[in-house]
């Protein structure tokens, strides 16, 4: 079993007990009291013997993250009124140990949990320090660092895959979260989850309603498969939230996670050849998002992966199945799709009542070069569009429409201070600009605004202008609400989110897609 443990920062006697109650009552079957800045021994005791849950003590020194001045023998003291009050369990520091051997009397090793903590980054010897941990007088060995890259992870699985005892193998920090939902997977002794993000005693800690409401806790097991997306940045993503909805009313077994990979190549290439490879994580398909999806067709490629033909003529990726059953070497088959480019069709013709093949009456403006432009120029031409594309570094707006330019529709470049000047009927924001956090930004804004007075005209919107921001978050854009001021018509990014997400959902696991319910989730998320 692995506990799911909610620390707390021991202030005042009744400050702690209330918190305990309230992670009790959110399901925590453990509690950690943090008696770091406790004052006396009295504190202890009553923290300890009014805890509603098993608990453990711990009085973390600053030197390896914690809040407590105490020398040594003071914070052993303090550990030793907790264990003879009734403490489930006492953590104490290796480093503890080798400067204070006394320390290893203030606990039965059975109820002893001794811990390496690194908030630089990993260990040098991390493996040797697994080894010194396995072989202190303890019942429960704890290593926790911050993660340098998502990769670090990995080395935190293989630890608990081949624990030599009870083991706690965390990483720190954003790119460290999946560690924490998955130290169930892997059988770790515990995880952490905070109480409230304000509350969290470690950095990258999920708070506990997260962790069993939006991360599936409570049906994660050792065969549960893992999805994810791959994306920098990668915090405010919806996705989890839609596909693990998905899993639940569905009653798949799966765990979609967010996956902050770096956005070079380079990195996106070393986070696929470290997670695939490594098969007790059951990496079982990917949602790619920028900066990623030209990366991931890039690599898909590299490997022979099979590629879907639109995906190819897009030149670029958003999803990734990885099918371990279906490989006659025993490894693993990538396959590459691209879900944007259907989600972008249908949600424009159905905002306007007209079928694909009435696109060749309509001129679009397309904001963005980048992966999601190349689709919309790449769906829009196909259907005899004429496509414009507007892009801030000219040559990219120009090399994309000379790639696509032809092959159906009329497909042109213009310079992006002449978006002002356009007379397109449909206009297509694809780039992130007014994603959360950066709210107040839109595409019509100046590029440069050199004084408060600065303004630069904007499109002539009208009511049979259509505006389409593919950002989701927040759903009413600065551009949406600009569009909106002028009686334009207007799409907001969650309708093609979901039509891309449902697609996903169906190639990952063979179900229809519970696309009400996803809708319902984002919708309701993004209005809190």
């Amino acid at each position: 079993m692995t506990h799911l443990c909610v620390p707390i920062f021991v202030h005042t006697v009744e400050q702690a007990i209330s918190d305990a109650v309230q992670a009790a009552e959110r399901g925590a079957d453990l509690i950690e009291f943090r008696i770091d800045m406790a004052s006396n021994e009295s504190i202890v005791r009553d923290v300890v013997a009014r805890s509603p849950l098993p608990c453990i003590a711990t009085c973390r020194p600053e030197r390896e993250g914690g809040q407590s001045a105490y020398p040594d023998d003071y914070r052993t003291t303090l550990l030793v009124t907790a264990r003879s009050t009734g403490a489930a369990y006492c953590d104490v520091e290796l480093e503890t140990l080798r400067r204070w051997p006394d320390a290893v009397n203030l606990a039965p090793p059975s109820r002893l949990i001794v811990s390496a903590h690194d908030f630089a980054g990993r260990p040098a010897k991390l493996y040797g320090l697994v080894s010194d941990l396995n072989a202190a007088p303890a019942s429960v060995a704890k290593v926790v660092w911050t993660a340098r890259s998502i990769r670090d992870n990995i080395e935190a699985f293989e630890i608990l895959v081949n624990r030599q005892r009870s083991t706690i193998a965390l990483c720190m920090g954003e790119a460290g979260l999946i560690s924490r939902v998955l130290a169930k997977k892997f059988g770790a002794f515990l995880t952490f989850a905070s109480l409230s993000q304000s509350q969290e005693t470690a950095p990258g800690q999920v708070t506990i309603d997260d962790l069993k409401r939006l991360y599936r806790w409570d049906a994660i097991n050792a065969n549960t498969k893992v999805y994810g997306v791959v994306a920098s940045p990668v915090r405010h993503s919806m996705s989890p939230a839609i596909h693990n909805a998905a899993f639940d009313h569905t009653g798949f077994d799966g765990v979609y996670l967010p996956m902050l990979v770096e956005p070079s190549y380079e990195s996106f290439k070393a986070f696929m050849e470290t997670f695939v490879a490594f098969e007790p994580l059951h990496l079982s398909g990917l949602s790619v998002t920028i900066p990623h999806k030209e990366n991931a067709l890039r690599y898909l490629q590299s490997k022979g992966a099979e590629v879907e033909d639109l995906a190819l003529r897009i030149g670029a990726v958003n999803t990734i199945v990885i099918d371990r059953d279906a490989s006659v070497s025993g490894g693993a088959q990538l396959r590459g799709f691209n879900t944007d480019y259907a989600a972008i069709l249908d949600s424009i013709t159905s905002k306007l009542n007209i079928t694909r093949d009435r696109l060749k009456d309509y001129r679009v403006a397309v904001i963005g070069a980048g992966g999601t432009g190349r689709t919309a120029v790449a769906a829009l031409a196909h259907y005899g569009a004429t496509v414009v594309v507007y892009n801030r570094t000219k040559e990219r707006a120009d090399a994309l429409a000379a790639e696509f330019d032809g092959r159906s529709g009329k497909v042109v470049s213009a310079r992006f201070e002449k978006l002002c000047d356009s007379c397109c009927h449909i206009f297509i924001n694809t780039t992130s600009v007014g994603m959360h956090p950066k709210v107040d930004e839109s595409p019509l804004d100046p590029v440069e605004q050199t004084s408060a007075s600065s303004v630069e005209p904007r499109p002539a919107f009208g009511l049979d202008t259509l505006v389409f921001d593919t950002v989701y978050n927040p759903p009413q854009t600065k551009l949406l609400k600009q569009a909106a001021e002028t009686g334009a018509k207007t799409i907001g990014g969650i309708e093609m989110f979901v039509r891309q997400a449902a697609r996903q959902f169906e190639l990952w696991t063979g179900l229809p897609a519970p696309a009400d319910v996803m809708r319902r989730i984002v919708e309701s998320r993004l209005a809190r």
